[in-house]
């Protein structure tokens, strides 16, 4: 590498991304099956009473008939489809693999898999990881009032999808997704949101796209934490100012999920076998996010859009204090002139612009929550993934939050979310 590519992105969006989006051996036949049955279903709290519980961060994986049964004339027979290959479900569009079915490792009988990201096939699987009504029971059952879904499959990738070559077909793709987004919300009462994608290989696109969602009454977006994969410029160019000028003034928020901006695969030893791989995989993912909070808080795109509103979802909180008092840090050391251009410093760009999920983590709510900021903090369970705090989400809550007030409780459980997505109650 030349020097003066030493800090050119060379990690491109590829036509594989949907494929690879979930690792096939997560899905072989294995792991351990961890008895839970009807016993996890618990309903709120008492000491929770009048609280409605916002789970933050959770996947609603794509139904079988989601685009078929949406499906223009025009692309009916070139839009996204379920096959059963091998035994294991898959999605394809046309003869390109666009990966398996999503990650739900919640069984039928409530068991949970330990060991695998899901259940070879859809059907093994909890219904409520990709149907409204049973969705809804399991919401109840785990004293959950709303969720805050991101999509679970791969067919959204935006490398995947301008690697098809046809625009058109990728926006429509695009489109069907996010249609079928406000369709659930509406469906379940306005206790689903799922979050819309948007179409970044294409500017007006993205623009007319985001409006479009925005009118339809979705709460945010998901957005990818490097543009530069995609060949856009990075998040700090002008180029994304009219995107950021409309978010900021319907107050929408932008959403990074976990964090691609490492790649765990290259970090772990070659000789882990895949659940040695998986833990630790799964665990640098999340702190991935540290690099994106750290690229957003020395970007200056805070200073012209001091209202833009973004979620950190599962990445936990008990690394935000380390790393923003290392910003503090670095910005004084690191940035001698570029640091003078900014307007604020690391902690507040953090407590006017950020927001943060936990949800396994104990010392984090119970040691760190004044110091990251009691409204900067949401719940999350990451329902029905393998990391997802099912079962016993109640006796978390209780557990992790017991020591504050019913207001700071409210706050956590309920209100910031409300705040940071807009949400009708």
């Amino acid at each position: 590498m030349a020097a003066d590519d030493a800090n050119v992105s060379t990690d491109r969006a590829k036509a594989t991304d949907a494929r690879d989006y979930w690792m096939f051996e997560g899905f072989t036949p294995g792991g351990v099956i961890r008895e839970v049955g009807e016993g996890y279903i618990k309903g709120l709290d008492p000491s929770l009473a009048g609280i409605k519980i916002v789970d933050c961060d959770t996947h609603f994986s794509e139904p079988p008939d989601l685009f078929s049964s949406r499906a223009p004339a025009k692309f009916k027979d070139k839009l996204p489809v379920m096959r059963r290959v091998d035994g294991y479900d898959k999605w394809f569009v046309g003869d390109k693999d666009f990966g398996m079915s999503g990650g739900n490792v919640i069984a039928k009988n409530k068991n949970k898999l330990l060991g695998r990201m899901a259940f070879p096939t859809l059907e093994e699987g909890d219904p409520g990881a990709y149907q409204v009504g049973p969705r809804l029971k399991a919401m109840d059952d785990m004293g959950v009032y709303a969720q805050i879904c991101f999509q679970n499959g791969g067919v959204t990738q935006v490398g995947s999808l301008m690697a098809l070559g046809d625009d058109e077909l990728a926006l429509t793709i695009m489109q069907i997704f996010n249609s079928a987004c406000a369709e659930r919300q509406t469906e379940s009462g306005q206790r689903i949101f799922s979050l819309p994608n948007l179409p970044l290989w294409d500017k007006a696109a993205t623009l007319a796209e985001a409006r479009r969602c925005i009118d339809l009454g979705l709460k945010g977006f998901v957005l990818p934490d490097k543009p530069e994969r995609i060949g856009k410029p990075s998040y700090s160019n002008p180029y994304w100012d009219a995107l950021w000028e409309m978010l900021e003034s319907t107050g929408t928020p932008i959403n990074f999920h976990l964090n691609s901006a490492i790649n765990p695969g290259g970090i772990t030893w070659d000789e882990f076998d895949f659940e040695q791989r998986l833990a630790v995989a799964s665990m640098m993912y999340s702190v991935g996010n540290a690099a994106n909070l750290g690229n957003w808080l020395v970007s200056g795109v805070l200073d012209r859009f001091p209202k833009l509103k973004i979620g950190l979802i599962e990445s936990g909180l008990g690394w935000v204090p380390f790393v923003v008092e290392m910003m503090e840090h670095q910005v004084d050391e690191m940035m001698p002139n570029a640091g003078k251009k900014l307007k604020k410093r690391p902690w507040d760009y953090f407590r006017d612009n950020f927001w943060v999920t936990f949800w396994y983590e104990s010392i984090g709510p119970k040691q760190l929550l004044e110091t990251v900021g009691v409204d900067k903090v949401l719940f999350e369970t990451d329902y029905p993934h393998p990391t997802s705090l099912y079962p016993g989400v109640q006796e978390h809550i209780v557990d992790v939050l017991g020591g504050y007030s019913y207001e700071v409780k409210k706050k956590v459980l309920e209100t910031n979310a409300a705040r940071l997505y807009n949400l009708p109650f």
